[in-house]
């Protein structure tokens, strides 16, 4: 499966100096990593289907996209790209707020299997599986929500949850947080909770 180990250190990114992964959409490295994860799983799924032609893979596609709830979220993330919609010309799920055909597979998209990995906390598979598509679609999201959700990726891939009041703070201070401020608070909320997991030995320095 694409993506840091559990328990592993979060890295910085050699192109835009965050973390690994936060920097997505707008940083070609992170947003590479990011869909690594779908399209990684997506090529391991054809490969256990023995699906190699283009006619194989786009059935198969069809098929997974009628029972999202059958299949791993990243492999129904990765065929949703694959579909492309006359209502708007993008991918299934990745159009514009009103795309009544993206709006729904949008919605059908969190029928798939969320499976945490061994060692993390529960719903830490949840976490991921909502922040990623929000990374990959933030046309649709606000602002804050964007912020919060890919700069929280990188933590999250490593095994971490923030707990629901973390996650309550971090929101009343992008809240009440100037434009200029807000990436830089986020970042110091996101470091403490680091710093206390390493202090606590859950992960690697």
């Amino acid at each position: 499966m694409a993506g840091p180990a559990v328990g592993a250190a979060v890295r910085r990114c050699a192109e835009c100096g965050g973390y690994e992964y936060s920097g997505a959409p707008v940083c070609t490295a992170c947003r590479e990593l990011v869909d690594s994860m779908v399209e990684d799983e997506w090529s391991a799924f054809l490969h256990r289907w023995d699906a190699g032609g283009s006619q194989e893979a786009a059935a198969l596609a069809e098929t997974v996209a009628a029972e999202p709830d059958r299949h791993d979220w990243r492999v129904v993330d990765a065929v949703l790209d694959r579909l492309v919609r006359s209502e708007c010309g993008d991918r299934l799920g990745r159009g514009p707020v009103g795309c009544s055909a993206c709006d729904l597979a949008h919605g059908f998209r969190y029928a798939a299997i969320e499976t945490d990995r061994p060692g993390v906390p529960p719903g830490n598979e949840h976490a991921i599986r909502v922040n990623v598509p929000v990374v990959r679609r933030p046309q649709v999201t606000s602002e804050n929500e964007v912020l919060a959700r890919r700069l929280l990726l990188p933590l999250l891939l490593v095994g971490l949850l923030p707990t629901v009041e973390a996650a309550q703070r971090m929101s009343a201070l992008l809240e009440r947080s100037s434009p200029a401020q807000k990436t830089h608070l986020v970042e110091q909320a996101i470091e403490e909770m680091l710093r206390r997991q390493r202090d606590r030995g859950h992960l690697s320095k």
